[in-house]
């Protein structure tokens, strides 16, 4: 393992940002794991940590292979976790809004385009990502719709399903698009969780990039063989919204089988404590997506469900 720093800023009034990557073997450069890009993704982070755990055990055994190299950054944005702000913590902008960057732009311009310039240089790009709504999902894998997905790629992580994104403007500035649009094969890995962290979903996305590297022939890695996923679009999915706001009552959880008409929460009423208002199924199918914080507002996507395709 080797410990790089892949780009710095001098600090003012603080010690400088770095952004720090490890790098496993030697050769191609194979494959890029990113890690949090904002402040308040605790999970992606600590499964970066877990990545790194591995991959340094396993090369230590020699088990890896002798002419590829893999990439791991755990956090491009230490200054803002360390203040527990989401965003970046002088302007509030969100550096996975910021690709491909710009080398003379504002600072998280200058952040991404600092760290593309090494990471696009990768084969395989793989991404732990959060939703820009706080929820859970069922874990997955996401692609970008560019023309370069490659969902039999993307099946060899071994998650139950593969998403499809059909992108749209906000989406053209984003690390995995960029990814793919520059040659890399980049792929998003969803768990359950962003500001805590979940063990067991954590454990689910670090075993997915094992295997994917063991099944790319990178690493030697014996792990269970996971699921041929079932491939998805995203706009086959139902989007189910709240129809008022108050206090959010979740009564199904992700991975739920539920049928038409089904409560999937109730929103009470903050200071009477009455139920306002009920979201409801509106087909049989799975719940994929589920909102998770206590308090929602009118409108808010609360769930995404999968349709029942067959009866």
């Amino acid at each position: 393992m080797k410990k790089d720093i892949i780009y710095s800023l001098s600090g003012l009034y603080r010690d400088d940002f770095r952004v720090t990557g490890y790098r496993f073997g030697k050769g191609e450069k194979t494959c890029c794991i990113i890690g949090s890009l904002r402040g308040d993704e605790i999970q992606q982070l600590y499964m970066c940590g877990q990545l790194v755990k591995a991959l340094a055990a396993i090369e230590k055994k020699g088990d890896f292979a002798h002419d590829r190299e893999v990439l791991v950054i755990p956090s491009l944005n230490s200054y803002s976790t360390n203040i527990g702000r989401r965003f970046w913590c002088l302007d509030n902008t969100d550096i996975n809004r910021m690709f491909p960057g710009d080398p003379e732009g504002e600072t998280t311009q200058r952040i991404a385009a600092g760290v593309f310039e090494e990471i696009k240089q990768y084969k395989y790009g793989v991404q732990f990502a959060s939703f820009y709504i706080p929820g859970v999902f069922i874990p997955h894998v996401r692609m970008m719709k560019t023309c370069k997905e490659n969902t039999s790629l993307a099946n060899l992580f071994g998650l139950q399903y593969v998403v499809l994104r059909t992108p749209i403007a906000m989406d053209r500035t984003t690390l995995n698009f960029n990814w793919q649009v520059s040659g890399t094969a980049a792929f998003s890995v969803y768990t359950n969780a962003t500001e805590t962290i979940d063990e067991n979903s954590a454990e689910l996305g670090v075993s997915a990039v094992l295997r994917f590297l063991s099944r790319m022939g990178v690493i030697k890695y014996r792990c269970h063989g996971g699921y041929m996923g079932t491939i998805i679009d995203e706009d086959d999915m139902m989007n189910v919204k709240s129809g008022s706001a108050g206090i959010f009552r979740g009564a199904r959880s992700v991975g739920d089988e539920v049928k038409r008409g089904d409560v999937l929460a109730q929103i009470i009423h903050p200071y009477e404590g009455v139920v306002v208002s009920e979201i409801t199924a509106p087909a049989d199918g799975i719940v994929f997506f589920a909102h998770k914080k206590p308090l929602v507002t009118e409108n808010t996507l609360a769930f995404k469900m999968i349709k029942r395709l067959h009866k």
